[in-house]
């Protein structure tokens, strides 16, 4: 197992081993490419240690069939690892023109759920993929998502991924990774492709 040594060991009390597992509150936002590809490769992780994860989509579609969702939903079945479960409550892209009002209340009850799993301890790792957008337009309250994280009991990760990450969530996570765009296909008017994009 890698050894890293941290740049800086706090006197906070806890022994190695115990500041090692604490559970963590991970985000991955900017505008480039990577932010859930990023997030499910953690979740590969996750079901080799055998967790539950726990994966709930906010924005894209529940139409979408990704490649993330089939790979970890077999994993999950297979009883070598970690269990998956999957949660989709979007209803598609932002730009594209959709009923505001269902999407907004899509969102809040996907986090609602969120929160109950968290409050039973359901799974060890959760993937919030583009829960970033909810916050960031006001349909779920950033303060009431920092307290629910920071007071989460056990040993529950969480990875939040989504453009415009509010400052308040930055504040509060353990790891921050900021995907930035220095050059894209689309940027050439290609469009997005099968095994790269999903």
């Amino acid at each position: 197992m890698p050894q890293g040594v941290p740049a800086v060991v706090p006197d906070d009390g806890l022994t190695t081993r115990q500041r090692r597992n604490r559970p963590l509150l991970i985000v991955h936002t900017g505008t480039g490419k990577g932010k859930s590809t990023a997030a499910f490769g953690l979740a590969l992780r996750a079901w080799n240690q055998g967790w539950p994860i726990g994966v709930f989509q906010f924005v894209k579609s529940a139409k979408w069939r990704v490649g993330e969702e089939r790979a970890l939903r077999v994993l999950g079945a297979s009883g070598e690892g970690g269990t998956v479960a999957w949660h989709k409550m979007g209803e598609g892209w932002s730009w594209v023109q959709r009923d505001i009002a269902t999407s907004e209340e899509a969102a809040r009850e996907g986090w609602e759920q969120v929160r109950r799993d968290l409050a039973a301890q359901t799974y060890r790792l959760y993937v919030l993929d583009e829960f970033a957008y909810p916050m960031h337009w006001g349909w779920v309250d950033t303060a009431e998502v920092v307290a629910a994280l920071r007071e989460r009991p056990g040993t529950q990760h969480v990875v939040i991924t989504g453009r415009n990450a509010p400052p308040a969530l930055l504040e509060a996570a353990d790891l921050v990774t900021e995907m930035g765009k220095v050059k894209h296909p689309m940027d050439a008017g290609q469009k997005g492709q099968r095994g790269i994009e999903w």
